[in-house]
């Protein structure tokens, strides 16, 4: 009996370490969008966590989460004093987390789809108030930048952008609802597709 749960543990800890992989590959292949800031950046890295949180269970999602920012900074290194990568950590393991746990409690397509449009509203709101608090105001101090320089940066996308609050209701909110639809679209399309692997 305890050989067999080792055995267990051991083939969820080799698919969490391949998810994990697979996540840090998604999030260096990171690109802009036509609405955002240049220091907006988008990347699909949140799938291969979302396929864990699914078929191994929601703490799965955040250990791929975590392993995946793990492997960016000693890889790629951080430009941000590891705060893009802690805020990216939370964001991602609120988004996944809570997609994991409404879909365990009954695994339906249905399900499924609902825990990630409430990961996406989450991981929204969160990442407003990080950004308007802690984010934007750290990498503004970090490279001796004033908020109205970043502001600008919006505004030349978005005439609707005229202060620093308008460039959170403007930009990070769309930014991140888009990403969320993107990333919740993709994993509906993939999951019952690679669920069999995930589950042998």
């Amino acid at each position: 009996m305890e050989i067999k749960k080792q055995k267990i543990n051991t083939k969820v800890l080799v698919k969490v370490g391949i998810l994990s992989a697979i996540s840090f590959l998604l999030m260096i292949a990171e690109f802009p969008l036509w609405f955002a800031p240049g220091f907006l950046k988008m990347d699909l890295s949140e799938i291969p966590a979302l396929l864990g949180a699914f078929a191994l269970g929601p703490v799965a999602g955040i250990l791929i989460e975590f392993m995946k920012n793990v492997l960016f900074i000693a890889i790629r290194g951080s430009n941000s004093m590891m705060v893009g990568e802690i805020a990216n950590f939370m964001v991602g393991s609120i988004f996944v987390y809570i997609s994991g746990i409404v879909y365990v409690k009954n695994k339906s397509r249905k399900n499924a789809i609902i825990g990630m449009i409430l990961g996406t509203i989450a991981m929204t709101v969160f990442m407003s108030i990080a950004n308007y608090y802690v984010m934007i105001p750290f990498y503004a101090k970090l490279y001796g930048m004033n908020l109205d320089s970043i502001v600008s940066m919006g505004t030349a996308l978005n005439s609707n952008i005229t202060d620093f609050k308008s460039l959170i209701a403007y930009s990070i909110v769309p930014f991140n609802l888009f990403k969320g639809a993107v990333v919740t679209l993709i994993t509906v399309l993939l999951y019952k597709r690679v669920s069999p692997i995930l589950h042998k």
